[in-house]
């Protein structure tokens, strides 16, 4: 049976001369592996060879089990390339389209989760290149992280001490734990050697995550440093895109 959806390609692999095998992330499906045959000829039903971070209109027959699903129509609406001389900007896309490849399961549709990240394409996408475009460019990632976690049910615990639910008011130390998956209290801290300290600015954010498109470059970049750490420990390796956020 052929099934219709609306797709964000995440990652393709050439499988021989002619044809690739897709990871897409679709919107009522969930994430899919396709093999789209004669996808590179001249003339075929997907416009060209499919290309990571392209979005647009599938058609596919799933074959059931673990077996590849097969892409038999892709039509680009558009591919999120950002401009080229921003490749911070394309780093951040692909740095997202690896989280969200490595932290969802095969046909488990996540459609608001599919909603933000099409947005948040969108809006890195259009970021102009001014004297605050990585801090603008780091926000929208961070945002995007913090949505990715929640809609996959890691959302960690931000607003108080995971350990014994102090609130967090913006004063004392604070830290937080992967292994806890949460903030951490100063007098629980102990109890947690993967902790990690975390200054008062990166606090009210996490508690207040609507503080973060306002926030200077700096906290922005102890919030990412500290979400890289998580989703290392959440994954058992570091991201492979990462490096390129992190790098001044």
């Amino acid at each position: 049976m052929l099934t219709k959806d609306t797709a964000i390609c995440l990652r393709t692999t050439d499988y021989s001369e002619t044809s690739q095998i897709v990871t897409l992330f679709t919107r009522t499906t969930g994430k899919i592996g396709a093999i789209a045959k004669g996808s590179k000829r001249p003339k075929s039903a997907f416009d060209g060879p499919i290309e990571v971070l392209s979005f647009g209109r599938i058609v596919f027959s799933d074959s059931g089990g673990d077996k590849l699903a097969t892409l038999t129509e892709f039509q680009q609406k558009s591919v999120f390339t950002c401009k080229a001389d921003n490749l911070f900007a394309l780093n951040c896309c692909l740095f997202a389209a690896e989280l969200l490849n490595n932290l969802t399961h095969d046909y488990d549709p996540h459609p608001e989760l599919f909603d933000n990240f099409l947005q948040f394409l969108q809006h890195t996408n259009e970021t102009r290149a001014t004297n605050n475009e990585r801090r603008d460019l780091l926000s929208l990632l961070i945002l995007f992280q913090l949505t990715l976690l929640r809609e996959i049910g890691l959302m960690p615990v931000l607003n108080a001490c995971v350990n014994c639910r102090t609130r967090h008011d913006g004063s004392g130390d604070f830290y937080f734990s992967s292994s806890a998956n949460g903030l951490v209290c100063k007098d629980c801290e102990a109890s947690f050697p993967d902790r990690i300290g975390l200054s008062k600015n990166v606090a009210d954010c996490l508690v207040n995550p609507k503080l973060i498109s306002d926030v200077q470059e700096k906290t922005l970049i102890e919030i990412e440093k500290g979400l890289v750490h998580h989703f290392t420990e959440i994954l058992h390796k570091p991201p492979k895109m990462a490096k390129h956020i992190l790098k001044n």
